[in-house]
């Protein structure tokens, strides 16, 4: 017997709007059957006083940095602070966990995520190896130990296992990098098949997909190689572009091409590539990346933290290219307020305001992601995952809210306290507020 459940809240967001007296009816299998009027609901879960909305879609996430939030932000003994020299730091965090450290810390993110309104998140994982770069026994262990972090928490997951070969064009091995080289694309491939098959793989709540570093990380050959697999299996493939100024130069200094025409030239976009960042590109580029049906994942808060620039979202949007959003480094895990940046960042560049609409954001947050990382969710609608949070309308950051200007206010005012419920396949993993388990996750975390 295929037992349903059904739940009320005041409102409900779907079709692109509020609909107020709806239930969403939810099967045994965490998929949404129908949404009906509520006086039609059977024995409901009340939700009263709340709105409740598509679980939020995290595409592009390094759990593992979560470790160094707030250890980075004092001026260095570096003549200046960039990208590069945080990332020397990031790298020295990275050799120190060992592999339970790498599943509490995962926790910990996931955890907040979820408080949060994160239902599913797209792991960018690159660390494979021990401490001294030796292969585990088991080349996925680090990839498994994150997966398990996210069931345990109770979110989705797509590991995107990265690729990652060198140091850059013309430069000497990084002893900081041990941990990430698969050097051949054939060791790369049969470790992502032995993942594939891992048997947590294959329940709708984890899944995998393919994430070449970048162009300076990984050669042509190799790049090309793995993509072709990617579209073999039909797997999901991120990457990052064009986020440093150097990182162009050096491509078109090997390549005499810029990133974006590099993989345009060589066939290597396409609907299931998501190029990470893609902040310095040309209209040309951002054309080419639009012809393939490609996306771009912008990061606003760690892009902002490490002064890498401002993601063109407007001529992403003009040239009919969807955009999703990820947390990134985890220096704070709140995807609405990347939201409200890819705004915010355009209003003090251009000195206009409302210039991205408010349900455009919101679909940066929810269908854009779902889409970027394979997943069917980021919806209500019948056959859609039942993945969703609720929020307080009562909340000081939204009292007085109609529903005419209540996604408006929730894009541009929620406050993260606001989530009171999460829902995941139609288990409901935050409750008032908080997580079964978030005592103990905090508690491991903070003593680990």
């Amino acid at each position: 017997m295929n037992i349903m459940s059904a739940w009320l809240p005041d409102f409900v967001y779907a079709e692109g709007r509020f609909l107020s007296d709806r239930a969403i009816v939810v099967d045994s299998e965490g998929r949404i059957v129908k949404i009906i009027a509520s006086n039609e609901a059977p024995n409901p879960v009340r939700l009263s006083g709340k709105a409740l909305l598509p679980g939020l879609v995290n595409a592009h996430s390094h759990a593992f940095q979560r470790v160094i939030r707030g250890r980075t932000e004092e001026r260095s003994q570096h003549s200046s602070d960039s990208f590069w020299t945080w990332r020397e730091q990031m790298y020295a965090a990275a050799n120190r966990l060992e592999p339970e450290d790498f599943y509490n810390v995962a926790r910990m993110a996931f955890l907040e995520m979820a408080l949060t309104g994160i239902t599913a998140v797209g792991e960018f994982h690159y660390v494979h190896h021990s401490q001294d770069g030796t292969p585990y026994s088991d080349p996925n262990l680090l990839a498994r130990e994150v997966i398990r972090a996210a069931r345990d928490v109770g979110i989705r997951i797509a590991l995107l296992r990265v690729a990652y070969a060198r140091a850059g064009y013309e430069k000497e091995a990084n002893p900081q990098q041990v941990r990430f080289i698969e050097d051949s694309p054939d060791t790369y491939l049969k470790h992502c098949e032995q993942l594939l098959s891992a048997p947590e793989l294959h329940d709708g709540m984890a899944w995998a997909g393919i994430a070449p570093h970048s162009v300076r990380a990984v050669p042509l050959p190799y790049l090309k190689t793995i993509v072709a697999f990617a579209n073999e299996h039909e797997l999901p493939v991120h990457m990052h572009v064009a986020e440093q100024p150097a990182e162009v130069s050096a491509c078109i200094e090997e390549y005499g091409r810029s990133p974006v025409a590099l993989l345009d030239t060589e066939g290597l976009l396409s609907a299931r590539f998501t190029a990470v960042h893609a902040i310095h590109v040309t209209p040309k580029a951002i054309g080419a990346i639009a012809r393939a049906g490609a996306m771009v994942c912008a990061c606003p808060t760690t892009e902002r933290n490490l002064g890498d620039g401002i993601v063109p979202v407007d001529a992403y949007f003009n040239a009919g290219v969807r955009v999703s959003l990820g947390t990134d480094s985890q220096a704070q895990i709140d995807l609405l307020e990347d939201a409200r940046e890819l705004e915010y960042h355009l209003r003090l560049q251009k000195m206009e305001r409302s210039i991205l609409a408010p349900r455009d954001l919101f679909d940066c947050a929810t269908t854009s992601g779902a889409r970027s990382i394979g997943f069917g969710g980021g919806r209500l609608a019948p056959g859609a995952p039942a993945d969703f949070f609720t929020v307080d309308l009562d909340d000081p950051s939204l009292a007085g809210s109609s529903t005419d200007d209540l996604l408006a206010n929730i894009v541009f005012s929620l406050s993260r306290s606001a989530v009171r419920d999460v829902v995941v396949a139609g288990k409901r993993i935050v409750e008032d507020g908080r997580h079964r388990e978030q005592e103990a996750i905090i508690e491991k975390f903070s003593h680990r």
